[in-house]
């Protein structure tokens, strides 16, 4: 059980009215929805979640039922982003192969309808923290919860994408590189601000990069702020937030995961300065033995991907900050979670240089 029943993981779950960038014809979409889900009767009920810096995503109540809307964000997109049509499709492949995701009820490509395509998928019940010291938890939880989320993401890398019907979800092999031109090329069409580490760190991967010879369902984001805990539970409900999902490299994902290791909590509620210990979260090492074990792997995570995942961290951020300033991001903060970006890239050029954190 909890040490004391705070609210810091209602704080990732918090709904708000709906923003004025964000509003949609609420009597369309009532409409709509009535004719496609069995349980939208009465009066319909939209909020927005106030976490969250991609796609808008809306809690939907009728008398009988709430659903959760996820939609694209207003205006420009570039290529191949906020593609909520392949959230949709992975979630559904991976719950009906019994992987912790919400169930999906409906997709819509009709942009009559909000603006953009969207999905419907139910309203799980659950705890989610930004602050990944995960307040109001005893040390014995979160050592469990740790352990769940390493776990968690190893059971997602031996699913088989054939099996569920996602042999064609994206290019095999070859990801650390094209993720890297991705995002080099993302930052280099929209980037709010020069980061010299940035540019250095660039030039590092190019001649460091990680080998890649394996292919796995990727999340992409696979983090402590998009898992669901069991309301009283250390285990694992949902994995949410498939927007960037893809066959990749599994260490892509864990690496990514591990970027908490070197950010402090005020750069992405980081745990660097944190007595690790006295929480009961476990080590670096710790964590990556745990998603080894668990995946069935003999070896884990290098400097060289770490490296990598700080650089691909250091773009998305400052993305974030360029749909900030652009007036179309799904936070009201992005502008400024974007402005840790140079401070992200520093890190990933400091383990490049001198190797994996403790």
């Amino acid at each position: 059980m909890s040490e004391t029943q705070g609210s810091a993981e209602l704080e990732a779950t918090a709904v708000t009215s709906v923003r004025a960038a964000h509003a949609i014809d609420e009597g369309r979409l009532k409409e709509y929805l009535k004719g496609v889900l069995p349980d939208a009767n009465g009066e319909m009920r939209l909020s927005q979640f106030a976490y969250g810096q991609s796609n808008p995503t809306y809690v939907v109540a009728f008398d009988a039922a709430e659903y959760v809307l996820r939609k694209q964000p207003p205006g420009e997109l570039l290529p191949s982003a906020h593609a909520v049509d392949r959230e949709y499709r992975v979630q559904k492949a991976l719950h009906g192969a019994g992987y912790p995701v919400a169930e999906q009820h409906h997709f819509c490509e009709d942009r009559a309808i909000v603006g953009t395509p969207f999905y419907v998928m139910e309203r799980m019940a659950g705890r989610v923290f930004k602050d990944t010291s995960l307040p109001g938890c005893t040390p014995e939880h979160r050592q469990e919860m740790y352990r769940s989320v390493a776990e968690a993401l190893a059971r997602l890398h031996t699913v088989d994408h054939a099996a569920i019907g996602l042999e064609d979800f994206g290019r095999p092999g070859d990801w650390y590189q094209r993720q890297f031109r991705r995002w080099s090329r993302n930052f280099a069409e929209t980037g709010t601000q020069s980061i010299p580490a940035m540019d250095k760190l660039g030039e590092w991967l190019q001649e460091n990069m990680p080998e890649d010879d394996e292919t796995r369902i990727a999340h992409g984001d696979y983090r402590m702020g998009n898992v669901m805990f069991h309301p009283t539970e250390p285990r694992i409900v949902a994995v949410f937030d498939w927007e960037i999902s893809t066959l990749g490299h599994p260490l892509g994902d864990l690496a990514y995961c591990a970027i908490l290791y070197g950010t402090t909590p005020e750069q992405f509620y980081g745990l660097v300065s944190l007595d690790r210990s006295a929480l009961g979260i476990p080590s670096f090492d710790e964590f990556n033995s745990v998603y080894c074990k668990a995946a069935g792997r003999a070896s884990g995570l290098t400097a060289a991907h770490m490296a990598h995942a700080f650089y691909r961290f250091a773009a998305i951020l400052d993305g974030v900050r360029a749909r900030g300033l652009a007036g179309n991001a799904a936070s009201s903060d992005a502008a400024d979670v974007g402005l840790i970006a140079p401070d992200v890239a520093a890190r990933g050029l400091k383990y490049a240089m001198e190797g994996l954190p403790e």
